[in-house]
């Protein structure tokens, strides 16, 4: 099915400690992510170099935590057409952002290291091979300004006899 999709969500600030936006370390940054549907929101802040709550996520994060759901959800949809058998998946992305010194900064790139477990030894090269078409089909990685690599690791899942 080709088309547009609409995604739709609310952001609440919650950092208001009375006195409002009066000076830049006069109110917090926190703040709840939601949308009608969801059985939970999202606490967010800015990153705590940015005066932000460490305990809450901040976009930074979510940006790559995005990056990794979607290359996941590619490559285990990729991994069924192919015939691969994942038992197992995960990612430890790591993500790289430079201020520019104006009071900005971009994202410069990013790091996904995506273990995944196959089920036999028999589909190790080609589990590691469709991890470039599940970089295609991402559309969160082509929509970014940044590169996105990859640094897949493939093992055979431990039997349970």
């Amino acid at each position: 099915m080709l088309g547009e999709h609409r995604y739709e969500i609310e952001v609440e600030w919650q950092g208001d400690r009375g006195t409002g936006t009066s000076g830049y370390r006069d109110y917090g940054r926190q703040h709840v992510v939601r949308t009608e549907g969801k059985l939970h929101e999202i606490a967010g802040s800015s990153d705590r170099v940015f005066h932000g709550d460490r305990e809450r996520w901040n976009p930074e994060e979510l940006l790559l935590a995005a990056l990794s759901e979607c290359h996941m959800l590619s490559y285990l949809h990729v991994a069924t057409k192919h015939g691969v058998v994942v038992r197992g998946y995960t990612d430890r992305a790591v993500g790289l952002m430079r201020e520019d010194g104006r009071g900005g900064g971009a994202f410069v790139e990013a790091v996904l290291r995506p273990q995944v477990e196959v089920a036999d030894a028999s589909m190790l090269e080609l589990a590691r091979r469709i991890h470039a078409e599940a970089a295609e089909k991402c559309f969160i990685a082509a929509s970014v300004a940044f590169p996105v690599r990859h640094e897949p690791a493939t093992i055979v899942a431990a039997r349970a006899d």
